[in-house]
């Protein structure tokens, strides 16, 4: 589960192997809830067939920066950047989810 600033927000997948990285988004039509890839410092949407929201988190999951990527464009790296969330766009407005947040990952 993905959390944001204490509030119970997505379900979440872990992309914290060389595969589930390079597998990502691409090939879906979309996503229910969020994804999480770590390590990770930058992201592409080369081959996405969805604009998606991506925000750059710090190795305590702070938030550092969001952009909102159309498909088939390159993202650049953000400096102390360790971690990175990944969901369709318009989520993170939903969610509340902004640079400054604290986001937090539990099982369930």
């Amino acid at each position: 589960m993905l959390w944001v600033d204490g509030v119970e927000v997505a379900s979440l997948e872990v992309a914290d192997t060389y595969r589930r990285r390079l597998r990502g988004l691409l090939g879906r039509d979309g996503i229910d809830g969020a994804i999480l890839f770590r390590p990770g410092n930058s992201v592409h949407t080369l081959g996405m067939r969805f604009p998606i929201d991506v925000a750059h988190c710090d190795a305590d999951l702070r938030v550092l920066r969001t952009i909102t990527m159309v498909p088939h464009r390159l993202g650049r790296a953000v400096r102390g950047t360790k971690v990175v969330i990944e969901a369709e766009a318009g989520q993170f407005e939903r969610w509340q989810l902004s640079a400054g947040s604290q986001l937090r990952v539990t099982d369930r």
